[in-house]
């Protein structure tokens, strides 16, 4: 309670919104990489982007994609709309943790209450342990739950900070399946910052809608090809429940001040029916890694 106090209080200047309660993966990302702002946390995607749209913080942290999990459902939808502004990229190792109440141990647990998708990136854990998984609406409202219950026998997963916060005890770490979980998560604002242009690499994100002809997606995509344009991701789902009118969420390496980019674009243009572009800004170091 003390932390939202906190939160609320704050001024909108030196705040960083997110989606879920604290002691989510979005908290832990806004701690980890703005550890000088105050985190505030909002129900939906839509209430976080609005607090940013409507002068209540200064970024939002917006998780877009897992690299177990696949992208965060939804989120492509709401954000050409919100308004915003991506300014910037972080990446995220995810440790799950097995989070119970005082004198839990692994042999008293019989449930763990999590995310589905959580749940699902243990699975071998669980299988292992015979533990039963239930599912929640989110990691960290798991952890709490399982702190106000204060059964032995009921765990959660979720992530160290969630156990910080609800007084819960860390009985095994990293009980992930996959060694690799990192989910990406963009930065928004309500104004674009345009990258320095110092030679260091830089990502664009934008959405398009081809036109509904034979081949469409394969002569826009020809411009990115002729230009030497690297398009890092290509996304389409679906708009307003329609069949046929498919949008596409794109990532590319590049600035649209580039020739190169720009005249990638500028063909773009001519097989499709529009073409926003959500943000340019600086290409985290993540991408880069050595494996």
């Amino acid at each position: 309670m003390a932390a939202r106090k906190k939160s609320q209080s704050a001024s909108p200047s030196r705040t960083i919104v997110f989606q879920g309660q604290l002691g989510a993966y979005s908290h832990l990302a806004c701690r980890k990489y703005f550890p000088k702002m105050t985190p505030l946390p909002t129900p939906s995607f839509e209430d976080t982007l609005e607090a940013v749209r409507e002068g209540h913080a200064k970024l939002a942290m917006i998780p877009i994609e897992n690299s177990v999990a696949g992208r965060v459902p939804d989120i492509h939808q709401i954000m050409p709309d919100s308004g915003l502004y991506i300014i910037g990229e972080r990446f995220l190792r995810v440790n799950h943790h097995l989070l119970a109440p005082k004198g839990a141990t692994l042999r008293t647990i019989r449930r763990v209450h999590s995310h589905v998708m959580a749940l699902g990136q243990c699975g071998k854990f669980l299988r292992k342990h015979k533990l039963e998984p239930v599912v929640h609406a989110d990691t960290a409202g798991a952890a709490a739950d399982i702190a106000t219950v204060g059964d032995i026998t009921d765990a959660a997963i979720a992530s160290e900070l969630a156990g910080e916060v609800n007084g819960l005890v860390s009985i095994r770490a990293s009980v992930e399946d996959a060694q690799h979980n990192t989910t990406r998560f963009v930065v928004m604002s309500r104004k674009p910052v345009r990258p320095k242009r110092n030679g260091d690499p830089v990502v664009t994100s934008f959405v398009f809608q081809v036109r509904n002809v034979p081949a469409a997606l394969f002569k826009a995509m020809g411009g990115f090809a002729t230009n030497g344009i690297n398009m890092t991701k290509l996304e389409s789902y679906m708009v307003d429940g329609d069949f046929v009118a498919t949008q596409f969420y794109a990532d590319v390496e590049g600035d649209p001040r580039d020739a190169s980019l720009r005249r990638a674009l500028e063909e773009l243009k001519f097989f499709t029916h529009e073409i926003r572009v959500l943000g340019t800004y600086p290409a985290d170091p993540f991408r880069f890694r050595k494996k």
